[in-house]
Formats: C-alpha cells, sequence, structure tokens
C-alpha cells in the first residue's frame, strides 16, 4: 500500500504536503487554543509536522495514518528529532473508514477528504472518532475566483468547475451539514508558493540523481511544464483553508 511514486518524489523534501507554512500550522495551532493533553486524530496525516509541532508546543498527544510509507517514515523520524516520540503515533495504512476507539478531542483531515468520498463523508466519518464537544479540522480547496472554463478548471487539477465551490459557500455547506464554522486558516499565495514552486527543486535534483529511472522522463515533463501552469491557473483561482468545525 502507497500512494503513486510521483507524489512521493515531488513532495520528498516537504514537511507539510498542502499550501501551508509552518508559521500558518502555528497559527491554526493556537486559533485552536489547544489544551495539554487533548487527544488529535490526523487522517493523511503526511510527514506528520502538525501532530509533532502541537505535541512539541501544546503538549497534545495524537494519531496519524497516512498511505505513504516515505512520509510515515519521516513522520517517525521528525517525532524523534523534536522529542515527542512518546506522546505520538505514526501508522502506515489507509485512513479510509478508520474510526478511532480512543475519542479524540479534535478529528483532522487536512486535504484528503477522498478519505470520506468528500467533504460531506470525511465529517461523518470524522465525527465517529470525536468526543463531544469536539473539534473537526478539514483541509480542503475552493475557488478564489471561478475559472473562465472547464479547461482552466482542469489545469487546477479538479475534473471541473462544479468540483470546489466559491469560499461563502463552501462555509454555508458546513452549516448545512449540522456543524458551525468556529476556526479557519487560509493559505495565501506565498504559502502556495511555498508548496508548489519547493518542488520544483526537488524534482530537478532528483532527476541529477536519477537520470535512468523510468519515471525521469515524466518528472522531465513535469517540471518542465509546472512552473507555468501553476503560475497562470493554481495560483489565480485555488483557494485553500483549513475549517474548524463543532457539532450545532
Amino acid at each position: 500500500m502507497d500512494i503513486p511514486r510521483i507524489f512521493n518524489i515531488c513532495e520528498s523534501a516537504h514537511r507539510i504536503h498542502n499550501p501551508f507554512t509552518p508559521e500558518k500550522l502555528a497559527t491554526l495551532g493556537a486559533a485552536l487554543r489547544l489544551e495539554k493533553g487533548t487527544r488529535v486524530l490526523d487522517l493523511g496525516s503526511g510527514s506528520g509536522e502538525m501532530l509533532c509541532t502541537w505535541a512539541r508546543d501544546y503538549g497534545i498527544t495524537g494519531t496519524g495514518i497516512d498511505m505513504s510509507r516515505l512520509f510515515t517514515e519521516q513522520a517517525k523520524m521528525r517525532a524523534a528529532e523534536l522529542g515527542v516520540a512518546d506522546r505520538v503515533t505514526f501508522i502506515h495504512g489507509d485512513a479510509t473508514g478508520y474510526v478511532s476507539e480512543d475519542k479524540a478531542g479534535v478529528a483532522a483531515c487536512i486535504g484528503a477528504t477522498w478519505i470520506g468520498g468528500g467533504v460531506a463523508g470525511t465529517i461523518e466519518l470524522l465525527a465517529r472518532s470525536l468526543r463531544p464537544g469536539g473539534i473537526i479540522l478539514i483541509g480542503e480547496p475552493y475557488w478564489r475566483q471561478v475559472p473562465p472554463t472547464e479547461d482552466a478548471a482542469k489545469e487546477c487539477h479538479a475534473s471541473s468547475i462544479a468540483d470546489f465551490l466559491m469560499l461563502p459557500e463552501l462555509l454555508a455547506s458546513f452549516g448545512r451539514l449540522g456543524f458551525d464554522v468556529v476556526e479557519m486558516v487560509l493559505a495565501d499565495q506565498d504559502s502556495w508558493d511555498r508548496y508548489e514552486a519547493a518542488q520544483w527543486l526537488t524534482m530537478r535534483r532528483w532527476l541529477e540523481a536519477n537520470p535512468n529511472d523510468e519515471l525521469a522522463k515524466e518528472v522531465r515533463a513535469k517540471l518542465s511544464s509546472e512552473p507555468e501552469r501553476y503560475a497562470a491557473y493554481t495560483r489565480e483561482y485555488l483557494g485553500w483553508g483549513v475549517f474548524a468545525l463543532m457539532r450545532r
């Protein structure tokens, strides 16, 4: 079980696998007013930066689950590096349908709502692991401005314009599901740059080290096209944020 190898290659140097900077991740933790000992469940935990830094800074405990072997190993190393390996656990596995026996004060899925078949299904899944009065965190894209054509939407890695909502519509959708939006931290163009543009140097270094790899042509094509595509489409049209929800 693993994610497609191309993602492991492109994001191998990332600690945060979404358009958040360490500063925004810290802002999110502070905004949630986390108390020492709060249990956090993170489905699609990537390289574990959220759990590890929050364990260091706020004294939380938690469990992260991710399909990438590489990212899971990086998460374990990060926990050891920050001295929190006794407080956070990382599991390599498919988080689809995962429900924790130990109920969490915060249950999160940051940018991987395919785990629950979309936003509504992921919220329902996370709620099953949440203690009463707990907080759900959802990381999700939205349109900063609606792309002018379906082709432009596809250049943002959407299948169609209908895949994402504008921010007010996304916030309203949480209410229709029976949840209050109690906090949000949004990516900006600079944090998008740090997520997307940082991959280009990683790809270039990988190509220099692996010129005969079976994926070399794919990585070369991606490196050649991504800067222009990103600047023309994703950077202009696509927003992203983490939204904190509490059941009404």
